[in-house]
């Protein structure tokens, strides 16, 4: 493993993108325990798209525009989905605190979904992941792998840090609904724009 590959994936992964914003919301409305929880689930997104670049259907998808675009549009319908529901009060980020609390299934299963429905987190890794693997080394897929592992560890480690970092200041958040009114339009202009620049991005 290379200093470059543990370089480049921390800039990746501390790059502002759909997990830093699901999971900033909601370790600021639903505090640490849920931001642990949601840090999980983006991490755990990750999984089929390593698996999707060491057995070859990445390559399938860059190759299929008609994959491609199905798959792009389930992703921004869900971001602008995601942010419609925070601006009506009833989705990640809900002032109402006497609202029942989301389990962590569903933190995780809106988490997965995020990232899973966006080809371009797979065309990322197709792109990504092979230029650390020689092409005639044996056993390349389970290197694949092992790189696509490590890059799931510091995800978690950052998308962690974002949590809590966002949980510490929750108390003195949510009680003010001027400063929370402002954060759930923000994070729902954030989905929009995030929709948006996937709607236009081409394979």
């Amino acid at each position: 493993m290379s200093i470059a590959f543990l370089l480049t994936t921390l800039v990746v992964c501390v790059t502002p993108g759909t997990g830093v914003v699901y999971t900033l919301a909601t370790g600021l409305s639903r505090g640490r325990r849920a931001s642990v929880v949601a840090a999980v689930g983006c991490t755990l997104a990750i999984v089929p798209h390593v698996l999707a670049t060491a057995t070859g259907l990445a390559a399938l998808l860059h190759a299929s525009a008609t994959a491609f675009q199905i798959l792009k549009y389930a992703g921004v319908v869900y971001l602008l989905y995601m942010a419609w529901a925070m601006v009506r009060d009833k989705g990640t980020l809900d002032v109402d605190q006497s609202a029942a609390p989301l389990s962590a299934g569903q933190v995780i299963v809106r988490a997965v979904l995020i990232n899973v429905l966006n080809p371009k987190v797979t065309i990322f890794f197709l792109a990504f992941l092979p230029q650390f693997v020689s092409p005639g080394q044996p056993h390349s897929a389970v290197r694949m792998l092992a790189l696509g592992g490590v890059f799931m560890l510091v995800t978690f480690v950052v998308f962690l840090a974002y949590g809590l970092l966002a949980a510490s200041v929750r108390r003195h958040v949510t009680s003010r609904p001027g400063v929370m009114a402002w954060l759930r339009r923000s994070f729902a202009g954030s989905f929009v724009v995030l929709g948006a620049k996937l709607a236009f991005t081409a394979r």
